[in-house]
């Protein structure tokens, strides 16, 4: 007869084999992707205001001239950004018009043109109207770094011509601003 206890110590070692058998790893990668979509956003705006219109003395013979801004966010290193200015609400044809807050019928011409240059911090030394819509075109910046976390202030220059003969009350209009990306 053998030896039980050689038996079972035969089958333990056989068992502990099994089980180290089935036991085991492999490893392999997962793939992690995400874009990021070219995008902006007009985040801000600041009134277009031209304050006092004189057409009897101190606008008789010369513009009233004023300025107002557009702030605009969009993602990091973007590129072919262009800015448009619609006619206004109360548009004739391609001329800008500020309607009359009393008598209604009474509108008061006026005009936006971009900054003298490509780069958002200049004057308003240009003359190209701002506007694909009034016989003008969009506004395309140069040299700006776009970020999704600091907004660029782009400056609206804007006119109203002299000798303009219209009633004594406040007038308004409405530009809707278009970013292309």
């Amino acid at each position: 007869m053998e030896n039980p206890t050689k038996g079972l110590l035969i089958a333990l070692l056989l068992c502990g084999t099994c089980g180290s058998a089935l036991a085991g790893s492999s490893t392999g990668s997962l793939s992690i992707t995400a874009t990021v979509a070219q995008t902006c956003s007009v985040s801000a705006t600041s009134t277009l205001a031209f304050g006092a219109y004189d057409p009897v003395v101190a606008n008789a013979s010369s513009a009233l001239t004023g300025t107002g801004s557009v702030s605009i966010k969009c993602t990091k290193g973007s590129s072919g950004i262009t800015i448009d200015l619609d006619a206004g609400a109360h548009v004739s044809g391609t001329q800008r018009r500020l309607q009359g807050a009393t008598v209604t019928t009474d509108f008061l011409n006026y005009g936006i043109t971009q900054p003298a240059t490509t780069s958002p911090w200049t004057s308003c030394a240009g003359s190209t109207v701002w506007g694909s819509t009034v016989g003008g075109s969009v506004y395309t910046p140069s040299g700006v770094t776009w970020s999704a976390a600091a907004a660029q202030a782009f400056t609206v220059c804007g006119s109203v011509p002299a000798a303009q003969n219209i009633s004594a009350q406040s007038y308004s209009d409405t530009v809707t601003v278009t970013v292309n990306f």
